[in-house]
């Protein structure tokens, strides 16, 4: 029997991973050569398999040319699904999310999810029977690429939930079971621009 909480865990996993495994799909032919060890490619990819690359294994800086290499949505292949340990299982939770790049469960169950191009943060509630959320709702909008979130302070009744904009670090106020933030973001401090926005 697989127990619920891993359920939860694999879906909401697949909320930012469906789209990678697509872009890893689409970077490589299934029928192309195995790429040469230690080097890997997601056929040959299973939970808790580690690789070591040493400098050795590296090309000399310089000796290729740089080159833009950005990912690019595709649908997902039929039948392709992410892999996970033992015990896990996979399901579609959710999906037309606007560049999910971060989950965080509440104290009460509550999947909050980053959407990091629409500038919001929504929240996930329950799971119905059939395995999709009962109620999706805005938290807010308006952020700045959100990106990093975490309840504050820990434990079962946090105050507040923090958020990680590209240029800012802001909190919401929060109380269990909120399905709107109650008031603005605060703004704590400013954070440097330029870079991956991965706050």
């Amino acid at each position: 029997m697989i127990h619920p909480a891993f359920t939860l865990i694999a879906a909401a996993a697949l909320l930012a991973g469906v789209p990678v495994l697509a872009q890893q799909a689409a970077a490589s032919k299934f029928d192309a050569p195995a790429p040469t060890p230690p080097f890997t490619d997601f056929r040959y990819e299973s939970p808790g398999t580690t690789r070591k690359i040493t400098p050795a294994d590296l090309p000399a800086p310089y000796a290729t040319k740089g080159v833009g290499n950005g990912p690019h949505m595709v649908p997902r292949p039929a039948g392709v699904w992410p892999k996970v340990p033992a015990g896990f299982k996979v399901e579609w939770f959710a999906s037309d999310l606007h560049n999910p790049r971060q989950i965080r469960r509440a104290p009460n169950g509550d999947i909050f999810v980053a959407e990091t191009a629409a500038g919001r943060i929504r929240v996930l509630r329950g799971i119905g029977a059939d395995g999709k959320p009962q109620k999706i709702e805005v938290y807010a909008n308006g952020l700045n690429e959100p990106f990093g979130l975490a309840f504050y302070p820990p434990g079962a009744e946090p105050q507040w939930l923090y958020v990680g904009n590209t240029d800012a670090l802001v909190r919401l106020p929060y109380r269990n079971g909120d399905l709107k933030a109650s008031g603005k973001p605060e703004k704590l401090a400013d954070l440097p621009s330029g870079g991956h926005s991965t706050r």
